[in-house]
């Protein structure tokens, strides 16, 4: 197999890697990156586990392959908080215990990040339905729900 040189922008840092031609973004970002974050729930989009923005835009990152990403922006969970500082939805996931094992996690605050940014006041039904292709098997929704309107309320007092 051969494999591809390829440029992107990685959370704001310019990157090369070789990729081969099969190989997905969420392979590249874990296995040549180090970017762990994004974890692989279900390998075909259906779960929001590896959710990332790529030019602004969110993306199951199992479904694009690394080869296409060259010359763009990937946006991941590593890139969320300011060093040490954690973004105002992942210290209110903290807070309010809206995470359980932490595979949908990254994903759910990736989107969650990416709908504040549009709306900075959504309703539930648009927090649901934003949020409605990443699934979480262990808490339910309802502390989710909460926590990205209450991190929405923090970030407009800010």
């Amino acid at each position: 197999m051969s494999k591809h040189h390829i440029t992107a922008t990685v959370n704001g840092e310019a990157v090369e890697f070789l990729c081969e031609t099969q190989a997905t973004l969420l392979d590249v970002l874990r296995d040549e990156l180090g970017l762990t974050g994004a974890k692989e729930g279900c390998g075909s989009g259906d779960c929001g586990a590896c959710s990332v923005m790529l030019n602004g835009r969110l993306v199951c990152s199992c479904l694009v392959l690394g080869c296409e990403v060259d010359g763009h922006s990937i946006d991941t969970i590593e890139g969320v908080a300011e060093g040490a500082v954690l973004h105002p939805l992942q210290q209110v996931f903290l807070e309010e215990a809206a995470l359980q094992c932490g595979i949908c996690t990254p994903g759910i605050i990736v989107a969650a990040k990416a709908l504040l940014e549009k709306n900075t006041d959504p309703s539930e039904e648009e927090i649901r339905y934003w949020l409605a292709g990443n699934l979480c098997r262990c808490t339910g929704y309802d502390k989710i729900i909460r926590a990205v309107q209450k991190a929405a309320t923090v970030m407009r007092e800010a």
